[in-house]
C-alpha cells in the first residue's frame, strides 16, 4: 500500500525545512496542499516538481475521496501553509481515512508554531494545553480564558490580527499578574517576542497594535492555586469614582508586586487612555 506523508514546512524561514521533508516532496506522487499557491512558492524555491492538490476545509469532503485514489497508485504528501498538518486544520480528517483504507501514515515531523514558542517561553516542565483559536464570541472566550489560567502548566493558543487586542484585553482582565508570552511572526523578517504580566503585555500591545501571525502562552496558576484576581468593582465605577480607582489601584499593586503593571492593569480594566489614569491617581499629590 502507497503511504501517506504528513510533512511540516517552514513556518516562515524557508531555511528551516528538513532534508527528509524536501526528499519526500520530491519523490511522491501528489502533493495535498492547504494553498496551493503558497506551497507552489516553497517548491519553485527548491526546484521541486511534484503535482499539488488543493485540501483545505472549504473543500476537505469534495477533496478527500480523490487524494484517497491518488493513494491507491503512488504516495501522496500532506502540507498545510506553514507548520505541521493537523493542528488547526482539516489534515485529521485525511489522516484518519488513509489510515483506515489501510495506507501507512508517516509523520515528518519539523517547524511548528506551537513547540517554537515552548522553546522560547522559558516555562517550567508541566502540563501543556493548547486551544488552536480562541472562540469569536467575548463571553465564551473570557470564559475559557478563565477555566485554563487558573489551572495547572501553560495554555497555548493562536490568534489572528485583527481579534488580538480584544483577546489580550481578556487575558489582562481575568489573568493580568500571571505570565504571558506573545509570540509574533516566529522565524520571519518581523519576528518579535514579548513577555511579562498579562496586563503589562495587554498595554504594551495596546499602544502600537502589531500585525502578523501570533501564538501566546499563558501560565496557569496551579492545580491549587485557584482563579486569578478580577476586578473588584464595574469598568463604569471604576471610570468615574476617583477614589474607588485609587482603592483598585492599591489592590492592583499589591497583587502585582510593582506600580507599573498595576497601572497597567487599571488602564485595562477601565479602558481609559494611560494619562488619563496616571493624571488622576496622582492629581492630590
Amino acid at each position: 500500500m502507497s503511504r501517506l506523508f504528513v510533512v511540516a514546512t517552514p513556518i516562515g524561514n524557508l531555511g528551516d525545512i528538513t532534508l527528509r521533508a524536501l526528499e519526500v516532496l520530491r519523490s511522491v506522487g501528489h502533493i495535498a496542499a492547504e494553498d496551493t499557491r503558497h506551497t507552489a512558492k516553497l517548491l519553485r524555491h527548491y526546484e521541486i516538481a511534484t503535482p499539488l492538490i488543493s485540501y483545505h476545509e472549504h473543500n476537505h469532503r469534495r477533496q478527500l475521496p480523490r487524494i484517497l485514489a491518488l493513494l491507491a497508485q503512488s504516495d501522496v504528501a500532506l502540507v498545510s501553509d506553514a507548520g505541521t498538518p493537523g493542528i488547526s486544520d482539516p489534515g485529521a480528517e485525511l489522516v484518519t481515512a488513509a489510515d483506515a483504507a489501510g495506507h501507512d501514515v508517516v509523520p515528518l515531523p519539523g517547524p511548528s508554531a506551537l513547540s517554537a514558542i515552548l522553546s522560547v517561553a522559558g516555562c517550567e516542565p508541566g502540563p501543556v494545553h493548547f486551544l488552536g483559536f480562541l472562540p469569536r464570541k467575548r463571553g465564551a472566550r473570557r470564559d475559557l480564558i478563565k477555566r485554563y489560567a487558573a489551572g495547572p502548566g501553560v495554555t497555548v493558543f493562536f490568534e489572528t490580527p485583527h481579534r488580538l487586542q480584544a483577546a489580550l484585553t481578556d487575558i489582562a482582565a481575568v489573568a493580568g499578574a500571571q505570565q504571558l508570552v506573545v509570540g509574533r511572526e516566529l522565524t520571519k523578517l518581523h519576528e518579535e517576542v514579548v513577555r511579562g504580566p498579562a496586563a503589562v503585555v495587554a498595554a504594551q500591545l495596546a499602544r502600537k497594535p502589531p500585525r502578523g501571525e501570533f501564538v501566546l502562552v499563558l501560565q496557569g496558576t496551579g492545580a491549587d492555586g485557584g482563579p486569578p484576581p478580577v476586578p473588584a468593582v464595574g469598568p463604569a465605577l471604576l471610570r468615574r469614582d476617583d477614589d474607588l480607582l485609587a482603592r483598585r489601584f492599591a489592590t492592583l499593586c499589591d497583587e502585582l508586586g510593582d506600580r507599573r503593571p498595576a497601572l497597567a492593569q487599571l488602564v485595562v480594566e477601565t479602558g481609559l487612555p494611560r494619562r488619563e489614569v496616571y493624571r488622576r491617581l496622582h492629581q492630590e499629590e
